[in-house]
């Protein structure tokens, strides 16, 4: 085998090996893994077995959207919703995009805009948006509407999803009121 021959086999190699990295590293940017706290891993007491020990981490507690709401900045807000930029648009009068336009979400009636093709399952839903509604659908669109066309994996800070709320809250001709926590 000519040395030619050897140098061949070997760019072939280098580069499966380069294309496979490349392809490993885009797949994790495009899916990552998600951080799950280990609190949340940890399986509670039942009154059959053991009971938690003093030095036990407390179980955490979700605080009503109406106190997180109070508490939250827009500006973090607008910070955050960047990313749900790349699917809709929040100005009057913008277009849709992959999503629907957002501008004055907050206490509309759900899949209201005529001119907008939603999923079945987001068709299906009655009702506006509420904070309660939007709280829970940004924590996990796919398990608050089964069947949405919604590939968003969700908000799991819930300090976060106070803020993007607020901020939607903003986005509208008259800002629907806070709620009272």
């Amino acid at each position: 085998m000519s040395l030619f021959e050897l140098n061949k086999i070997a760019g072939a190699l280098l580069a499966a090996c380069l294309t496979a990295g490349v392809a490993v590293t885009i797949s994790n940017l495009v899916y990552p893994e998600p951080h799950v706290p280990e609190i949340l891993l940890a399986v509670p007491a039942s009154e059959d077995g053991p009971a938690a020990s003093a030095d036990a981490p407390a179980t955490p507690q979700t605080v009503p959207i109406a106190a997180r709401l109070a508490a939250s900045d827009p500006a973090k807000g607008e910070r955050e919703a960047r990313k749900c930029s790349a699917c809709h648009t929040f100005g009057s009068g913008e277009p849709h995009r992959v999503g629907p336009n957002l501008y004055g979400l907050v206490n509309r009636p759900k899949a209201a805009s005529e001119d907008f093709l939603y999923s079945l399952g987001m068709a299906a839903q009655g009702g506006s948006w509420s904070y309660d509604d939007l709280d829970a659908f940004l924590a996990g669109p796919q398990a608050y509407v089964p069947g949405t066309s919604m590939a968003f994996a969700g908000v799991r800070d819930p300090d976060a999803r106070a803020a993007i709320i607020a901020w939607l809250r903003l986005q509208a001709d008259t800002p629907a009121p806070l709620p009272t926590p």
